[in-house]
Parts: C-alpha cells; sequence; structure tokens
C-alpha cells in the first residue's frame, strides 16, 4: 500500500474526558464498520482487542481496525480519557492520464497499540481538529481531512522510532536530498548505496517501504516534477527541459515523462500554457 495514494473520508470524530460526567464510567464494547484512532489522554483501564487485553495509559494510541470486536473498560474512581477520529480511506491513483480508485481491504500499517514518544505534538492536533469537526464551521470537512494526514504522519514516524527504523528513514531523506542536488544526473543505485553506506539490496528495499516507490521511479518523478515547472513557464524548448533534468536523449525523456504523466511533453505543453 502507498500512503502517497490514500484519500480519507472523516465519519466524526469524539471524546471523552471530565465534562462527560454520565458517560466517563460506561464501558464500551463494539464492532465499528471503519477504522479508528483513539489516544488515551488520561485516566486508568483497559482495552481488549480479539480476547487480548492491554492496560491503557495516557500517550497510547490505538488503530481499530473495521469489524474487529474490541472493549474499553475505564476504572471506575479514575475513567479512561480519549479522543478518538474515525475514518475510511480508498486507494487513488493517477496513470496514463486516468483516475483509478480502489477500496484498500488491507489496513493501515500500524500497530493496534503503540505508546507515542511525541505524545504531547499528537495530543495538540487532535484537539484542534476536534474543536474544528464540534464548531462545523464552513469547510470543517476539508480543514479536517488536512490535519488527520498530518496526524497520520506523524503516528508513522513515531512507528518508526518504535521499531528502531528511524536512522533508515533518515537514510532515505539524505538520499531524496543527494537526487535532489543532483536531478540534472544520471544516478545510479550503487552510488546512492555508496552515499549512505549501505547495501544497494537493502537501500531499494528501505526506500520503497518509506516511500512507495523503487529509487528509479522516485528520481524519475522528481525529474518530471521539474520538467513540468519549466514546461509550464513557457521559454524553454524540450530538449533543453529534457537536458536541465539530466536527460541527454529527448525521445527517452518523453517517453519516462508520458510513463509518468500519462500525456507527452508537448501535450501537457498545450494543455497547460496558454499563449496570447
Amino acid at each position: 500500500m502507498n500512503i502517497n495514494n490514500l484519500t480519507f473520508y472523516i465519519h466524526y470524530c469524539a471524546k471523552r474526558d471530565i465534562t462527560d460526567v454520565g458517560r466517563l464510567q460506561k464501558t464500551i464494547s463494539r464492532k465499528i464498520n471503519h477504522h479508528e484512532l483513539m489516544l488515551i489522554t488520561g485516566g486508568k483501564g483497559s482495552i481488549t482487542i480479539l480476547n487480548k487485553m492491554y492496560k491503557a495509559e495516557e500517550g497510547m494510541l490505538l488503530y481499530l481496525k473495521p469489524n474487529i470486536f474490541h472493549s474499553i473498560k475505564p476504572d471506575l474512581k479514575e475513567p479512561l480519557k480519549f479522543i478518538s477520529v474515525h475514518f475510511s480511506f480508498v486507494n487513488v491513483e493517477f496513470d496514463n492520464n486516468k483516475w483509478r480508485i480502489k477500496e484498500e481491504k488491507e489496513g493501515l500499517a500500524l500497530h493496534e497499540v503503540q505508546i507515542m514518544h511525541n505524545y504531547y505534538s499528537i495530543k495538540g492536533l487532535m484537539k484542534s481538529m476536534l474543536d474544528v469537526w464540534y464548531k462545523k464551521f464552513p469547510g470543517y470537512e476539508f480543514v479536517c481531512k488536512t490535519m488527520f494526514q498530518r496526524i497520520l504522519f506523524k503516528i508513522i514516524r513515531n512507528a518508526e522510532v518504535n521499531a528502531g527504523n528511524y536512522s533508515n528513514s533518515l537514510k532515505v531523506k539524505t538520499v531524496i536530498k543527494f537526487m535532489t542536488d543532483n536531478i540534472d544526473k544520471k544516478l545510479t543505485l550503487s552510488e546512492l548505496a555508496k552515499y549512505v553506506n549501505l547495501s544497494p539490496t537493502y537501500l531499494s528495499r528501505v526506500f520503497k517501504k518509506t516511500t512507495g516507490y523503487s529509487i528509479i521511479e522516485f528520481f524519475n518523478k522528481m525529474k518530471i516534477d521539474k520538467a513540468k515547472g519549466l514546461i509550464t513557464e513557457g521559454d524553454k524548448k524540450i530538449k533543453e527541459i529534457a537536458e536541465i533534468v539530466g536527460f541527454k536523449d529527448e525521445f527517452y525523456f518523453s517517453r519516462i515523462f508520458k510513463k509518468v504523466e500519462g500525456v507527452s511533453p508537448k501535450e501537457f505543453y498545450g494543455k497547460n500554457v496558454h499563449e496570447d
């Protein structure tokens, strides 16, 4: 699953805190037909997911997938407090100048329970999102979706830290920075692997896992993104632009451009540049 292609729908946001006097001590037992992220913000209690029980604590994040039975039992003296977001998502791809929408049956690549190292940052963002949802000012759904994607990005980074993969993430960022600085060149996997002191096979695997793209796909996408900007400026020939982004062969550049964008450079120019 490539997270770059996911489009989210927020069903609703919810909370339990000291203002919810009548509900704080109630046990929740249920299945839901969508996804839920629940951040424990205080109190005590237990959470059971498919007969596996966890002791709840502040800073714990639960990821509940559709149709999975779970129960949340608060402590009677110190009831649990939480913020939750209920959502669904689909995979939306734009390929060969066509949109493809596919329902994702597998869940996000998150553990059902994790402790948030960046808890206060996540809590602040989720409280802000909750506030926007409850006020329901014009455009609130769009704003909430944007905020949710930012929250999800931070959660994924937290999972990397928990799994000990943060150093790999930093090396992938180093590779991307190196590619950006050398956009006008042809780089090989061996060169990039040597630059970050990893084997080509291992770098290829962690890069794909982190970005959702192979190294060649990602580098070509970077080149084509820059080329699109140069084309829309309208003052350079296709051959010049190809050379700027590291392609000596104009025809090969056009072939890669069409593979990535779905149209040729000339067709892209015709659709996006309007001369007087």
